[in-house]
């Protein structure tokens, strides 16, 4: 069982990545999150792999950080989200999103992921928010995002941690920044969902 690649990338492509490992090329499958962090062709890079292995093919899909692998492994664990579509959840939700969509029980921000309609969405939702904890502990906002709505989620994170940080569990602390980043709407800054989240706790 493959876990983690460390090569020179060979060829990148809009699904997948080839990693050169000694001479052999590996396919993995990966989310547009991962393909755009890789470095060019002929660089140095690493993945984390998970590993499918069916009776018709072998698939590696692979993962920049551990957050983002274990959100698939919790995604793939809900009834109709095969491999293929927690990619392409995670290509439209970034990991430090994904917990506060699902605590929040935000279902509209899920079906922006192909394949993913409302039904799916309240699945998920469903299944997951009771271990969202965990996985949620591992996406950290440390790595710089551009793009608004995940940006936006960086700021929850860092509320989430000042949070932690005060002594709240974490899945307590997501929980409350999750109800006042609903409450105020994207334009609120970290302070503001820090104080929201605390008034939360206190009820």
């Amino acid at each position: 069982m493959i876990a983690k690649l460390a090569g020179v990338v060979d060829q990148i492509g809009p699904e997948a990545a080839v990693i050169d490992v000694g001479g052999v090329g590996y396919l993995a499958f990966c989310s547009t999150r991962t393909i755009s962090r890789l470095p060019p062709a002929g660089s140095p890079a690493g993945l984390l792999i998970e590993t499918h292995v069916r009776e018709d093919h072998i698939h590696l899909y692979g993962f920049i950080d551990a957050a983002e692998r274990d959100w698939f492994r919790q995604l793939t664990t809900v009834q109709g989200v095969g491999a293929r579509l927690a990619l392409a959840i995670l290509s439209a939700v970034a990991p430090e999103e994904l917990g506060l969509t699902i605590l929040a029980q935000n279902k509209a921000v899920l079906t922006r992921a192909d394949g993913v309609g409302p039904r799916l969405a309240a699945r998920i939702v469903n299944e997951l928010r009771d271990k969202v904890g965990g996985v949620a502990a591992a996406a950290t906002p440390s790595v710089p995002i551009t793009p608004a709505s995940d940006a936006h989620a960086g700021t929850a994170a860092d509320a989430v941690s000042a949070l932690v940080n005060l002594g709240y569990r974490r899945t307590d602390a997501f929980g409350a920044v999750a109800t006042a980043a609903r409450r105020l709407g994207d334009g609120a800054d970290a302070g503001a969902l820090i104080r929201a989240g605390l008034q939360e706790l206190a009820r």
